[in-house]
């Protein structure tokens, strides 16, 4: 690279695999083209990741030393709200839906905290990573334990929860990445909160890194080698562990990775190619359950109901305390903008969402499992737990556009001042559940076709899945139509 341009490097790769194929299409052209300018950048990246450290100090740091936003104001207009637009309204639903174009792109080549993890594990001690850290319940218990905690703070409404989480969430990844691993991103493949559920929706993307020689045997986990989420590279198969860094493609050597376009939603319809993973198919329940509660809390009557007769019930068997206003790094203590917590809210906020997360999960579960055991039924091949495993992907799309709606609703806010409304907003929210909805229905017919049930037989297990996401559709309701 440092002796040839750029479209020097691209005619060379063409030429090589014009080769082995009479014509490269014209997507094989883009991605290659993508490989050759990533090469030419990839010295730059550091300076990026170090803009966008100065960019998280300013979003997350700034808001707290600034004065609350006068009455009527707005983000065109007040500087604390326009920075948390840009944080909840922006950042945080179009980082989960960019994952469909661009896979984990943001953990690679963005992300603050990944990099200043990676950073300070070349200065750290580098050791062994704990059994504990590699299990695969870590993540999601990271991502459940943050919503949770989240919702408690009220990071939304007050900048300096908002700056105590994610600073918080910044000194655990350089503390984790100084103590564990050898030139890895230990907090990126195991313990960032964010990163499993970006790793589960990436499956949908239209990007993959392929090795050019795979070796036999599925996906492997190995801290040897130049991944830095620690995926053996001839083995790979699946996308979730990826985070788009480019380290492993060099568009001229034959025994590299290369990046591999292809259509939306490929992976999850042959995901029995891509090593299904019983716990990210539990996960996807598990997080769309979280997120639901964190939602639901806020606007249904039956939660004030649960936390009316939870603190009547407590105060009669003399548990007083339930009353008193709780600490402050762990829940919401702003009296001067008239919101205080006892501990019976966070109690209430905590048991709420974990009632609705288990239910969820319960639901989408049982249907899942009545699925499996009819396409067993009408011809499906592999164990029971394979096709449940399988079946529950199909959720993926209808998940990650309730959780963008749902959490991310700032995202359609600036819809309510034109000239289509509160309207304009409610449509296009339905319009976008409507897309998922069509989509995980198209992906539960394409699962069971790969796992050879006839197209005549397919109605039967394809009525349960539709039941699911029905079920998912009911629990968004109020935030799609605001009701």
């Amino acid at each position: 690279m440092n002796q040839m341009t750029s479209q020097q490097c691209l005619d060379q790769v063409l030429s090589i695999e014009g080769a082995a194929a009479a014509r490269p299409s014209r997507l094989r052209r883009f991605a290659t083209a993508i490989e050759v300018a990533a090469m030419a950048g990839r010295r730059h990246v550091q300076w990026l990741q170090l803009a966008m450290f100065g960019v998280f100090l300013v979003v997350v740091g700034l808001p707290p030393l600034l004065p609350d936003p006068p009455a009527g104001a707005s983000a065109l207009n007040n500087l604390t709200l326009a920075l948390t637009y840009l944080l909840w309204g922006l950042w945080f639903p179009l980082v989960f839906l960019t994952v469909i174009l661009f896979g984990r792109l943001w953990c690679g080549a963005l992300c603050p905290m990944g990099a200043a993890s990676e950073f300070a594990n070349r200065h750290g001690p580098q050791l062994k990573i704990p059994a504990w850290i590699k299990w695969e319940g870590t993540p999601a218990i990271s991502f459940i334990v943050t919503t949770l905690y989240g919702q408690t703070l009220g990071v939304r409404d007050h900048p300096e929860a908002a700056a105590g989480l994610f600073g918080g969430m910044m000194l655990a990844a350089i503390g984790f990445g100084w103590l564990y691993g050898r030139n890895k991103r230990v907090w990126c493949r195991h313990l960032c909160p964010i990163g499993r559920v970006l790793g589960l929706y990436s499956r949908l993307g239209i990007a993959q890194f392929t090795p050019k020689v795979r070796l036999a045997g599925g996906d492997a986990y190995t801290e040897r080698g130049a991944c830095p989420t620690m995926i053996d590279l001839p083995r790979k198969r699946e996308s979730r562990h990826c985070i788009a860094c480019f380290r492993c493609v060099n568009p001229t050597a034959a025994g590299s990775v290369r990046l591999d376009l292809r259509r939306p939603g490929t992976e999850v319809e042959e995901i029995r190619d891509h090593r299904a993973n019983p716990a990210e198919a539990w996960f996807l329940f598990l997080d769309t359950g979280v997120a639901l509660g964190g939602f639901l809390w806020l606007v249904l009557p039956q939660y004030q109901d649960f936390r009316q007769r939870l603190g009547e019930w407590a105060i009669a068997n003399g548990w007083d305390w339930i009353t008193d206003i709780g600490p402050a790094w762990l829940m919401s203590v702003h009296p001067e903008r008239s919101e205080t917590f006892l501990w019976l809210d966070f109690l209430t906020i905590v048991g709420f969402m974990l009632g609705a997360m288990a239910l969820l999960t319960a639901v989408l579960g049982a249907l899942t499992a009545a699925a499996a055991w009819t396409a067993r039924k009408v011809g499906a091949t592999g164990s029971f737990g394979q096709i449940f495993t399988e079946l529950g992907y199909q959720y993926a799309p209808v998940a990650l556009v309730s959780l963008v709606i749902g959490l991310g609703a700032m995202l359609l806010e600036p819809i309510k001042y034109t000239m289509f409304g509160t309207a304009g907003v409610h449509a296009v929210r339905g319009a976008l559940f409507v897309a998922g909805f069509v989509w995980s229905v198209w992906l539960g017919e394409r699962i069971l076709k790969r796992q050879g049930v006839d197209l005549s037989r397919r109605v039967l297990p394809l009525i349960p899945s539709l039941a699911g996401s029905v079920v998912v559709g009911l629990g968004w309701w109020p935030a799609i139509f605001g009701i």
